[in-house]
């Protein structure tokens, strides 16, 4: 998954990953031995670090935090890059082929991460993280866990689910949130009534559309049988072909925006957030960074007051839990040759007065638990409550599939909501880029 972040940048990941269940890898003993040597000591050192913040709060979030880092040591000196997050993956991955990589560089973990390690560009931090972060984070730093070994921190926990208007709902005489499908197809056509677009959805940037796919394929697929592919990288399961005909059925009931094929997700007015946060649609399916996008393109750029969340409904007949949820971890990772001063700067962003301050930049939900006191948006709360309940929880699926199943993964989903394919070719897309690896 990409995206594109406006008031501010956060980013996402590996496996079905047990982030509420599964414990990290490696065993962290707490000495930072990695040569950082005491603070605003030894030799100078200089660093460089991409993000993809490039704009409002969020930039302005990261610029504090490496001033506060270098503020602390006072012989580091950290260069910062800021990326457009659609050219992000790109950007990085020539920097990574060339040999000029950034020191700290975003990470979404999942067979993304994994390519990377494999290539023998990340650093092994299993035994550099801070006992107490780790305490803090638990179970998400299994998202940056590679053969039981970690190679990022997180920043973000940002699971997914369908956002809405409360203000339409209740125009559309909509009583409560759909829980089904059937449900939901039901709202679709009271919110019609009043004229307004049901659903909104920013097909232009692909992923957003490819999520609709990977949330039926969570309905449908069993956690077994998620992991194996995850493994496999293959779509072998028949409960991937009942995913895509589920959205071939959902399409064929017109539930999105006009003119949804060349919408983009986050960028003006215009946009899927855009026609959100504008009363022009009453829901978007998106991860939980989303009310920090929605407020920057509100009238007067504050949060949308009526700003609801429900979970993706069921389905009739899926294997998957019905309870369990779809997201990603945002974080970072240090280039196998970084100076052993990133681990500290990994080290000191969680701690939780920068989480809280990542929070409020990001609008979102920080991985530290202890910072997570700081979420005040509703709908970040009732997503918190939700993930705290969900047996399991996937990541996105391109980044699970990697770069190159998960690109062939968007852009067939792509080409089902435009007609141009059927179900059998979405299927037939995965398993094609999955075989030339």
């Amino acid at each position: 998954m990409t995206r594109n972040y406006r008031r501010a940048a956060a980013a996402a990941v590996g496996m079905t990953m047990a982030l509420v269940l599964a414990a990290c890898g490696g065993d962290s003993n707490g000495d930072n031995n990695n040569g950082g040597g005491a603070e605003g000591e030894g030799e100078p050192v200089a660093m460089t670090f991409w993000h993809n913040s490039t704009t409002g709060a969020g930039r302005d979030y990261w610029d504090e935090t490496v001033q506060a880092f270098q503020d602390e040591y006072p012989n580091v000196t950290i260069t910062v890059q800021s990326i457009q997050n659609e050219d992000m993956d790109g950007r990085l991955q020539t920097a990574l082929n060339s040999g000029d990589a950034p020191d700290i560089f975003m990470s979404r973990g999942g067979g993304k991460l994994a390519d990377v390690v494999n290539a023998g560009q990340a650093m092994d931090i299993t035994d550099l993280v801070d006992p107490e972060v780790e305490e803090a984070v638990g179970g998400a730093l299994s998202a940056f866990a590679i053969d039981g070994q970690i190679y990022g921190m997180p920043t973000a926990v940002l699971p997914g689910g369908i956002f809405y208007s409360e203000d339409l709902f209740e125009e559309a005489g909509i009583e409560s949130t759909p829980a089904t499908i059937e449900e939901m197809l039901d709202a679709a056509e009271a919110l019609k009534a009043i004229d307004v677009a049901p659903i909104a959805i920013g097909a232009m940037d692909a992923w957003p559309a490819a999520h609709w796919y990977y949330f039926f394929a969570l309905r449908q697929c069993s956690e077994d049988t998620m992991n194996a592919a995850a493994e496999s990288r293959s779509f072998d399961d028949d409960c991937w072909l009942r995913a895509a005909e589920d959205l071939e059925a959902l399409v064929a009931e017109e539930p999105f925006n006009e003119g949804f094929l060349t919408t983009p997700a986050q960028q003006g007015a215009g946009s899927s957030a855009g026609l959100l946060a504008n009363k022009q649609a009453a829901m978007e399916l998106m991860g939980a960074w989303n009310p920090g996008v929605i407020a920057s393109l509100t009238p007067d750029e504050q949060p949308m007051e009526d700003l609801g969340w429900f979970p993706f409904p069921a389905v009739e007949g899926g294997d998957g839990d019905p309870a369990a949820m779809m997201g990603g971890v945002d974080g970072y990772t240090c280039f196998v040759d970084a100076p052993a001063e990133c681990v500290d700067f990994l080290n000191f962003y969680m701690r939780q007065e920068h989480q809280e301050g990542y929070a409020e930049a990001f609008v979102t939900i920080p991985a530290n638990a202890d910072a997570q006191g700081a979420v005040e948006e509703p709908a970040l709360q009732n997503i918190l409550e939700a993930y705290s309940e969900a047996p399991y929880v996937s990541v996105w699926l391109d980044t699970l599939y990697g770069q190159n199943v998960g690109n062939a993964l968007n852009g067939a989903v792509v080409d089902l909501l435009a007609g141009n394919t059927d179900p059998e070719g979405v299927v037939q897309a995965v398993n094609d880029a999955a075989a030339r690896g």
